[in-house]
């Protein structure tokens, strides 16, 4: 294999595309595979910023409806845990093309939703197929010169967490000018616009592997297995992610009700303040580049548990100052957690450089599946003991993530 991929190099060919290589990637490629990463895990965070008026038009108790992100969270676990890998095995492009098409359709299933049953459906069809994005990193990688890699990688990893962040804004906004069917609609529409232009703009890549399905979900157990510190990273991500879901997951709801009584409209602008902490994730990059990976994570876990831990005071405040406190927090602990992401991927990528992409969904099954049961937990917690619960939950979590990280690494390698 590397002997063809020498020959390849040689011939001035790119050994995953079989076409001529280029000594960079163009800008509007780039930008497109960003958007793409972008809209697509977008998707998974629509529903967000509008249960509490789903709740009302729908008629379903907000307890119920916290199975509406559940699901969505749960689907994007599964379907990188039983799709991503297909990438290494099949041409790339046709997986996201195939996947835009049903993420689209999934998301016209949501706003045509008259029930909770469809709508319940449609959220974990949407999870599955939104793993789109976890095709176009590695696309990405591939499509990168590697004098360039880690610079393009980084603007795709940008547009993906600006995607998580921003779509509660620009859903909340909508939602409540102009309904929630209508957010799905626009949903569907920019998947379906962004996949059209990917069918002319993406190259076909080449399969990097013969194995069978089933051989290549077994290849993930023996990385699991093999490597203490994948398993490490994998539990604490996993472990933001549980407070990061149940304060994103409960915050329209508690906002809905007394003493606040604001709109979807507000509880999406929240997401204003955890888009500036996804700016700053990139900078941990180079600090990771200068002082370690390790040291990154412990300040990012350590970042996240002191801001979830603000929130447990803000009952004590006024409803304004309440209200300043949460955006406080909530720029805190969404830099604390993407830091530690991207602290955590520089690790795993460096594991074994041959298996990037099932390291990747490895690390991503884990922190999926925090964040949909932290989704449950939270809206669980919010409908029996209220918000203060769900913080308590969230600062829990983040500490137990900072637990992991500060733990001899030797004992949990074994």
């Amino acid at each position: 294999m590397s002997s063809i991929r020498v020959a390849h190099a040689n011939a001035g060919m790119h050994p995953a595309t079989g076409q001529a290589a280029a000594d960079r990637l163009p800008t509007r490629l780039v930008l497109l595979l960003a958007t793409g990463a972008g809209l697509a895990v977008a998707s998974l965070y629509y529903s967000q910023p509008m249960l509490g008026v789903l709740s009302a038009d729908i008629g379903v108790s907000g307890g119920a409806l916290g199975l509406v992100p559940t699901l969505t969270q749960l689907g994007y676990a599964l379907g990188i845990l039983l799709l991503a890998p297909l990438g290494d095995r099949f041409d790339r492009r046709r997986i996201i093309l195939a996947k835009a098409a049903v993420l689209s359709a999934a998301l016209l299933a949501s706003g045509a939703a008259s029930g909770i049953g469809l709508l319940l459906a449609a959220s974990l069809a949407i999870g599955l197929a939104a793993t789109m994005a976890q095709d176009i990193v590695p696309a990405a990688a591939t499509l990168a010169p590697e004098s360039h890699r880690g610079k393009v990688v980084g603007t795709v990893m940008t547009g993906l967490l600006m995607g998580i962040l921003l779509s509660r804004v620009v859903s909340g906004f909508v939602a409540e000018r102009f309904g929630w069917r209508i957010m799905f609609v626009i949903a569907a529409a920019s998947i379906a616009l962004m996949g059209a232009v990917a069918w002319r703009a993406l190259p076909r890549f080449q399969p990097t592997t013969h194995l069978s399905y089933r051989a290549l979900l077994g290849s993930l157990a023996g990385l699991w297995r093999r490597h203490g510190a994948l398993r490490r990273a994998t539990l604490a991500q996993g472990l933001l992610s549980v407070g990061f879901s149940a304060f994103w997951s409960t915050l329209a709801v508690m906002l809905h009700g007394a003493p606040f009584h604001l709109g979807s409209a507000a509880s999406g602008a929240f997401g204003l303040a955890g888009a500036a902490g996804a700016l700053a994730a990139p900078l941990a990059g180079r600090l990771a580049d200068r002082r370690g990976p390790e040291l990154v994570t412990r300040l990012g876990a350590g970042l996240a548990a002191v801001s979830f831990a603000g929130m447990l005071f803000s009952p004590l405040l006024a409803p304004h100052a309440r209200l300043w406190m949460i955006a406080a927090s909530a720029l805190g602990f969404d830099l604390g957690v993407q830091v530690t992401l991207v602290a955590h991927q520089t690790i795993v990528y460096g594991i074994e450089p041959g298996a990037r992409s099932r390291l990747n969904a490895v690390l991503f099954v884990g922190m999926f599946a925090g964040m949909s049961t932290g989704a449950a937990l939270g809206s669980f917690m919010l409908g029996h003991w209220g918000w203060l619960a769900v913080t308590a939950l969230s600062t829990a979590t983040a500490l137990g993530a900072l637990a992991v990280r500060l733990w001899p690494g030797a004992r949990l390698a074994r």
